[in-house]
């Protein structure tokens, strides 16, 4: 596979179709001295979370590089740019504007707009300032409150300089990896965390929603939530119910509230030490209309049943991508097409879609053909879901470029772009430049 290669009559090469590049702030910006502390950094700093024992104080050191890096991502030749803005950097401790890191996303939004690149602006992509954590986190409800008050004061800043704002992204892996598993910051365990971990999120959303309606109603406001399908490893009826729990548990208890503003009947089944604190009028906050949906997608998980745990993941065979990650894009097909027959969606952008791979740099090059054939499978699984009556307006590959990938540190490349981390030197792999084809060939 050298190209990306869709049906002709597909509307992912229209004009209209949106594609974009994405990163997060954490993952790439560094300048860590210029904000406030976050939850990654104190888990970076604690022995034994990042898998190379690595930070983000200097990342892909975008604080210092982002003309450059919109050079690159003007020269990709996308129609958008998803980037996440950085609590901690814009919000001071008493919860004012901080007036630079408020310049150095704005100085970004006037350069993208300058060059008529879309701005879609993620306002929650994991960085919690830590004194707000010290104060409970996402287990605090007042979090969701200042959460509130952060995207009043940012949105008002920004302006009319932004496209489309999403309030959170993935709030299954703030929730479940941070506060019931503690693979992610801030490292709570404990199935008495993650359910009220989750409300608290979405309930931010919710109320975040209200003041982008109010301060900033012409853009497309939205949230972004992440997929992985579950199927049953057999056609026992107990692997069947214990892969639908699990379905239930770690995908539509994020979507379910949202969109239909219930959680998923299986909270009946959960103790009671382990229920969220749900307060009256809650969930209509949560499940206001949405102007769009986001949608995360990078594999799926085969379940069968456990006879303490109801459902136990098994692990991936197959092909699978540098992060362990079954290759499947018939899946994302299924995905797609079952979320449309389940729920009145909004119109859906594919907000992330990728792969780690073992690239190697040789001679200035780097030939990922594994990455170009995984971008184009599921591409064309976009493609087909499409052709299944799903409404989708827009792609976005993850990542822009290499950078800080959470617990596993600099080890796993997402890049369509290669980051020398030594010299910040970036090269435009394989991928990108089939990425760039198949956007400047519509």
């Amino acid at each position: 596979m050298t190209k990306i290669s869709l049906p002709t009559c597909s509307p992912l090469l229209t004009k209209e179709f949106i594609y974009g590049v994405a990163t997060a702030s954490f993952q790439i910006e560094g300048g860590s001295t210029h904000r406030l502390p976050c939850i990654w950094d104190t888990f970076c700093d604690t022995p034994g979370k990042i898998a190379d024992n690595s930070n983000g104080h200097v990342a892909c050191d975008h604080y210092n590089n982002w003309k450059k890096d919109i050079d690159l991502i003007e020269s990709l030749g996308v129609d958008a740019y998803r980037l996440s803005i950085s609590w901690p950097r814009v919000i001071t401790k008493s919860g004012e504007l901080n007036p630079e890191g408020v310049k150095f996303y704005t100085d970004i939004l006037d350069e993208l707009k300058k060059r008529n690149i879309k701005a879609f602006v993620t306002l929650y992509h994991w960085d919690l300032p830590q004194h707000l954590e010290d104060e409970g986190g996402w287990l605090n409800r007042e979090t969701a409150y200042a959460f509130a008050h952060y995207v009043d004061l940012i949105t008002f800043a920004f302006g009319d300089r932004v496209h489309s704002y999403a309030t959170l992204n993935e709030p299954f892996c703030s929730a479940f990896l941070g506060y019931e598993i503690g693979i992610h910051a801030p490292g709570k365990v404990g199935k008495q965390y993650g359910r009220k971990a989750a409300h608290h999120l979405l309930l931010a959303h919710g109320l975040a929603m209200t003041v982008l309606k109010q301060n900033s109603p012409t853009t497309l406001n939205g949230i972004v939530l992440n997929f992985t399908p579950c199927y049953s490893i057999s056609e026992d009826a107990d692997d069947i119910a214990a892969t639908a729990f699990a379905d239930d548990y770690l995908n539509q208890w994020y979507m379910k509230p949202i969109m239909d503003g219930t959680y998923p009947a299986i909270i009946e089944q959960l103790p009671s030490t382990h229920l969220p604190d749900i307060h009256d009028g809650d969930m209509a906050i949560i499940s206001q209309s949405i102007d769009y949906l986001g949608i995360n997608f990078y594999t799926r998980q085969f379940y069968k049943a456990h006879p303490t745990e109801i459902y136990e993941p098994i692990k991936p065979t197959g092909p699978l991508t540098d992060m362990g990650w079954e290759i499947y894009p018939k899946s994302f097909t299924e995905l797609l097409v079952t979320l449309n027959n389940t729920y009145t969606l909004p119109p859906i952008f594919i907000t992330e879609n990728g792969a780690a791979m073992p690239d190697s740099y040789n001679n200035g090059e780097i030939n990922d053909v594994d990455r170009l054939d995984y971008y184009n499978s599921h591409l064309n699984a976009v493609h087909n879901a499409t052709e299944q009556g799903v409404r989708i307006d827009g792609y976005f590959a993850w990542s822009l470029m290499d950078n800080f990938e959470w617990a596993e540190g600099y080890l796993k490349r997402f890049g369509i772009v290669y980051v020398d981390y030594s010299t910040q030197q970036r090269t435009i792999k394989n991928s990108g430049l089939a990425y760039k084809a198949l956007i400047s060939n519509r």
